[in-house]
């Protein structure tokens, strides 16, 4: 069987930065490659250059085939469909999802039943294809549920090569389970698949292939058994919270996307977080985990019921003074919106202590850089654009963003998503040094079980906005439930 997608010596360069050297790969018919390696190890370039495309100030070098013909710069091979790692990047806000993939199915499947194209391709991304689902906008759905709309519009343009970043960022463990099963079976029609992943158990699941990049080299390529090594659990010496007393409660709070209660998210949470506290929050994708850390963050206004900081209201941010702000620190699920694409990064970060603690731009910059390389990200790296990073660099910078506020309430909404196991130890590592000194209260949303269970000393379950349990993590969980 011949490869349909063929990859030599790809090399990429960025200024004096060399992020790809000589890469090569294969991809099959109805079979899946999976590229592996630690953020910013090159993934996301290689992936880029099927289409013959790059980010701003990438120059390619090598050569990239699809279906026989060379890919380049202008030249497409037009059988290749890419599912980007931040999904909210390819969906227009302003149109409805139903009009967009209508219009996706005629233009790239003119001879088919527009209907049944769309029909299909929503069944393979896991999402109903009723009429309310298709009249809503991209911002009416939870982190996962984009996800699947991406892949939904991949799939509706029918092609032979699927090219998936991260494409179980935001599933809860069940969704993951069912998408792993869905990507099988349209490998089994003869699509051929390029699977970006951190998750090696999703990896260990799909791939028939895999490449291991490191520092854009190709460190090894095999099975998965061949190439993934064990993965040790999260690390971190977690300190007791120090008090029972509330730091920050939820008094029967109700979310709604309408004023007057209407298309109600969330209803009637109760939580109570002490100092140094470590609460879990887990459920299925649209569940209402995000809107409820939203609130927190004062960025969803629609809601009733109590929300307290030390027994005050605590308002919504518009409403917030600067030491408010600085108590309560909310880090996004979809990063890359939360940064100024004009800015570098670098400056972004540091400009959280400048405003909030005060400090001079020097001591700020250097607070940055210290927890950036703690992290893994060097100065150099986080000193270029938003466009400059990878996905997985960019969570840390927004986490040490966040960080340099010495907040004393730490929302933290999927922050681990872009990242391979050994940097999401660097993470919670960090975490549990910096809340154990400081006494941060800790709220964790995440559909990794068993990462929550590490991390976390107390779990809140939803389900379709309801609260149906908040107690200790399952002694059960283990990282093999979290696929």
């Amino acid at each position: 069987m011949s490869a349909l997608v063929e990859v030599d010596g790809l090399t990429a360069h960025a200024g004096d930065a060399v992020l790809l050297r000589d890469v090569g790969f294969r991809l099959w018919p109805g079979k899946v490659t999976a590229l592996v390696g630690p953020s910013g190890s090159g993934k996301t370039t290689a992936a880029l250059s099927l289409l013959g495309d790059s980010a701003p100030g990438v120059r390619l070098t090598g050569s990239v085939t699809v279906a026989g013909k060379p890919v380049g710069p202008g030249v497409r091979g037009g059988v290749v469909s890419y599912l980007p790692q931040h999904p909210g990047s390819a969906l227009n806000p302003a149109r409805r999802i139903g009009t967009t993939l209508r219009e996706l199915a005629k233009l790239h499947r003119p001879n088919e039943s527009t209907d049944e194209v769309v029909t299909e391709a929503l069944r393979a991304a896991q999402l109903p294809g009723d009429r309310k689902l298709l009249r809503r906008f991209p911002h009416q759905f939870s982190g996962g549920q984009r996800q699947r709309v991406a892949l939904a519009q991949a799939l509706v343009c029918g092609p032979r090569v699927l090219v998936l970043d991260e494409p179980s960022t935001g599933l809860d463990t069940v969704t993951r389970l069912r998408l792993a099963g869905e990507l099988a079976e349209l490998a089994a029609t003869g699509l051929a698949i390029l699977l970006l992943s951190h998750q090696h158990d999703l990896v260990r699941a799909l791939a028939d292939h895999v490449v291991l990049l490191d520092h854009g080299r190709v460190a090894a390529t095999g099975t998965p058994d061949e190439v993934l090594g064990e993965v040790a659990p999260p690390s971190g010496d977690w300190a007791e919270p120090g008090s029972e007393e509330a730091l920050l409660e939820l008094r029967g709070l109700s979310a709604s996307l309408r004023p007057r209660g209407k298309q109600p998210i969330l209803h009637d949470i109760d939580l109570v977080l002490p100092p140094g506290g470590r609460i879990g929050v887990v459920g299925p994708s649209g569940s209402g985990k995000t809107t409820l850390a939203r609130c927190i963050a004062g960025l969803h206004e629609r809601y009733t019921g109590g929300l307290l900081l030390d027994g005050q209201p605590l308002p919504v941010l518009r409403k917030r003074n600067t030491e408010l702000r600085r108590r309560v620190q909310y880090v996004w699920q979809e990063v890359r919106g939360s940064f100024d694409d004009r800015r570098p990064v670098l400056d972004q970060v540091a400009r959280t202590a400048i405003r909030l603690r005060g400090l001079e731009p020097a001591a700020a910059r250097a607070e940055a850089v210290r927890l950036l390389d703690e992290l893994g990200v060097a100065e150099e790296t986080a000193a270029r654009h938003p466009d400059g990073l990878s996905g997985g660099e960019l969570q840390r910078a927004a986490l040490v963003r966040a960080l340099l506020a010495e907040p004393e309430v730490l929302v933290c909404d999927e922050i681990t998503t872009a990242l391979d196991p050994a940097t999401a130890r660097k993470v919670t590592t960090l975490l549990a040094r910096l809340t154990g000194e400081r006494g941060t209260a800790l709220l964790w949303i995440s559909h990794d079980l068993g990462l929550i269970a590490a991390v976390t000393s107390e779990v809140l379950v939803l389900d379709d906005g309801v609260a149906t349990g908040l107690g200790q993590p399952c002694p059960g969980l283990d990282r093999k439930e979290s696929v």
